[in-house]
């Protein structure tokens, strides 16, 4: 039987009855995600429509799930909110802080020892508060939520981007920051804009070397990093229909690369064969009774142009297997078209690594089609000219792939099979070399390949594709490799060519594991001890951050401004800085460390005011903190783009940063930053961005007639005696003002208790 049934029985029990409250507030029929959006309302029953893009509205989500290097804190900072256990279900999932090195086994050993302070105090707090927790080794968290917790029109948040996973399985998942966490967590309503909508249409039906990977790449290139922002992506059609659900979860994935709120499918054979492969069979009934719900109306997809905000169509039939890359997800090549590309671009033509897995391509039917061209491979002599390295999903995927023999297949071919964690896609790669900066070429069938991501390297051309021609280029060990159309040189000088990739969506035998690493919390955890050692340089008690002074914020200093793109990664790095993710204190030293400085073109490189020399950002601001003076951090274009880190936030805020000045921000680290208590502010014309100079004392004027929708001024003091003011823009309504105005949103939910 399935995790919180008697939950899920509760939501599909108010389905019917909430979403024909919603079509009468709204007039007409319904999408998909308007349908779980509406049934998820706070309010409860529907009484009003609510305008996409402009009105706050609170939901009520069903599950919270966190990872570790997130949930650390997120649990910190709900150890303050005076509740004595979560108020919904909700999990914690060790898969971050194992660092891939050597092989699956060693490493992970190596991760239980290093890590033992945090996973100890992971493990105890969710036991004190009724969490449920995955032990190290047990998956990468979307993996193990779609197994096991992911549901047909539920709604759930996560402290994690790729949350929307859980799409694949027709739920609307979202990735949040840990205070947004937190108050879910403490009972609280959760506050999202109401966000637009776009339709995908999927006609036709995938073939040969194309998968669902390619899909979302080829919307990536579409939409690029930013054309998703504050919409919800809604996937139709036939073609939809056609996909496994692991393949849609992994278009869904993937939609964080495009900024999106999430993405989602409908309810279909496809999600109820998943669900009873599982062992969800009761969920599949449950959802069966009420299928006409867990779809769109079909007027909606008769006519979708009258009820998305804007619509893409894709022909599955026609669709080419994708490369994206590099140092961005969305610039999409079609494999057709890639060698040249590579070639013009004088990218590495040569590969060094190939790398399959994580949580956007770990599934069953990932592995099997890989697993058949290494099959290949190993059968017409050819051995793998790249690197390459197997990242399974979850311990109940690797241990199924195994019995399978899959794992031994790649063992023939040279590959290397990880933990059940995000190893290299999230930085957690020793890769032997890269300090060097050598410029290098990797594949991955990962969702994200900024800059130094995956190995620090800032040379490492990183590209993303599907795990099948991931492999295949693996084999050839060239960026230049067509599979659909070239041949190789075998061992006994034979030209053989690949064929079509075969694989099933489903193990015939079944799924099996014999420990899938899961820890239920004590019924009564009011004795639990949370460990946390006074004196560990990983985790520290947070103090509540001070109170808005009551008055305009003047002085301020120009700690940096950010030339270009400007991600999570560059304002709070991972990799070997994801073992402070528990100390502020300590993880505040790698704030903006990866930023790109305007007047100089340097990283970690700004000018102290106070005197005049050049140092690193967070010494710099430390010693703005030391005197008492505030700054302000400007940006580009989709500042905050990537994770869902809050770390990102929370640095700047500790440190005395007081306002995030840009042109436009990524949905969650705008929220993040509003949660903490910040100022996030754009410009009401991106031009103003120049007028900034290097040596300027700024005021911000207006904050004591704060209010939703007036505009605030900025004004840029020189050092020449000279000034300018601008118009600056923000997106606060009344209850965020009041974030501001306490100091944090979790000081409310305090004051509260």
């Amino acid at each position: 039987m399935a995790f919180d049934i008697q939950m899920i029985k509760e939501v599909y029990g108010r389905f019917p009855e909430r979403i024909e409250a919603a079509r009468k507030a709204v007039g007409r029929p319904l999408t998909l995600t308007e349908k779980i959006l509406y049934a998820h309302l706070t309010e409860g029953a529907a009484s009003h429509a609510f305008q996409r893009g402009v009105t706050y509205v609170d939901f009520q989500p069903d599950r919270v799930a966190m990872q570790d290097a997130t949930a650390q804190m997120a649990l910190l900072q709900f150890m303050q909110a005076g509740r004595d256990q979560v108020a919904v279900p909700s999990t914690v999932h060790c898969d971050h802080l194992i660092q891939a090195e050597v092989g699956a086994v060693t490493d992970l050993n190596k991760a239980k020892d290093k890590n033992r302070e945090v996973y100890d105090f992971l493990a105890s707090v969710s036991n004190k508060y009724g969490i449920g927790f995955w032990k190290p080794g047990a998956g990468i968290i979307h993996q193990v939520v779609l197994e096991n917790y992911a549901f047909p029109g539920g709604m759930m948040i996560g402290t994690d981007s790729h949350t929307p996973n859980a799409g694949g399985l027709g739920m609307i998942a979202i990735g949040v920051g840990g205070a947004d966490a937190c108050d879910v967590m403490a009972g609280l309503p959760w506050e999202l804009k109401f966000p637009k909508l776009i339709g995908v249409k999927l006609t036709g039906k995938l073939s040969g070397w194309t998968s669902a990977k390619d899909v979302i790449l080829k919307v990536a290139g579409i939409l690029t990093v930013k054309g998703g922002t504050g919409a919800i992506v809604e996937y139709f059609g036939d073609g939809a229909r056609s996909l496994s659900a692991t393949g849609k979860g992994t278009i869904c994935n993937m939609g964080a690369e495009i900024g999106a709120t999430t993405s989602i499918f409908g309810y279909d054979e496809k999600s109820a064969a998943y669900l009873q492969g599982t062992g969800r069979s009761d969920i599949a009934e449950l959802a069966n009774g009420i299928a006409a719900h867990l779809t769109g109306d079909a007027e909606v997809y008769a006519d979708p142009s009258a009820y998305f905000d804007q619509v893409i169509e894709i022909n599955l039939s026609e669709l080419e297997p994708h490369v994206n890359g590099p140092f961005t997800p969305d610039l999409a090549w079609p494999i057709s078209k890639f060698a040249a590309a590579v070639r013009e671009n004088g990218w590495p033509a040569k590969l060094d690594v190939g790398l399959i897995g994580s949580c956007t391509n770990s599934s069953y039917e990932d592995i099997s089609r890989a697993a058949s061209l290494a099959k290949q491979a190993v059968d017409k002599k050819l051995t793998a000219k790249s690197e390459y390295t197997i990242t399974p999903g979850s311990e109940q995927v690797r241990f199924t792939v195994e019995r399978d023999g899959f794992l031994d297949t790649f063992g023939q071919m040279g590959g290397v099979v990880l933990a059940n964690a995000c190893g290299p896609c999230i930085g957690q790669w020793a890769r032997h070399g890269a300090e060097k900066q050598e410029k290098n070429s990797i594949i991955t069938s990962f969702n994200r390949n900024f800059a130094k991501r995956a190995d620090g390297n800032p040379n490492t051309h990183a590209f993303v594709a599907s795990p099948e021609i991931v492999t295949a280029l693996a084999i050839a060990g060239d960026l230049t490799f067509n599979p659909l159309t070239d041949t190789l040189i075998n061992a006994e000088g034979v030209a053989v060519k690949l064929d079509e990739p075969r694989g099933l969506e489903l193990p015939a035998k079944g799924f099996e594991v014999e420990d899938a690493g899961y820890q239920a919390p004590a019924e009564d955890g009011s004795k639990v001890n949370v460990l946390v050692d006074p004196k560990s340089d990983r985790l520290q008690l947070l103090d509540s951050f001070a109170a808005w002074e009551g008055i305009d914020l003047k002085e301020l200093k120009l700690l940096i401004k950010a030339k270009g793109k400007c991600t999570t990664d560059h304002i709070s790095m991972a990799g070997p800085w994801l073992k402070y993710r528990g100390h502020l204190d300590n993880i505040s030293n790698n704030m903006l460390i990866g930023a790109v400085n305007a007047y100089n073109d340097a990283t970690n490189k700004v000018k102290n005011q106070l005197t005049g020399e050049y140092g690193e950002v967070p010494a710099t601001q430390r010693n703005y903190k030391q005197h008492g003076i505030g700054s302000i951090v400007v940006g580009d274009e989709n500042y905050g783009e990537g994770s869902s880190r809050e770390h990102a936030a929370m640095e700047p805020r500790f440190l005395g940063v007081r306002a995030i000045l840009v042109k436009s921000f990524a949905r969650i680290h705008e929220t993040n930053l509003k949660k903490q208590g910040m100022l996030a502010l754009t410009f009401a014309n991106a031009i103003d961005y120049d007028l900034i100079q290097e040596n300027d004392s700024i005021d911000i004027i207006g904050l004591t007639s704060f209010a939703p929708g007036k505009q605030l001024q900025v004004v840029f003091n020189h050092s020449d005696g000279t000034s300018n003011t601008i118009q600056v823009n923000h997106t606060y309504n009344e209850s965020q003002i009041g974030w501001f105005v306490a100091g944090s949103a979790l000081n409310l939910i305090k004051a509260k208790v």
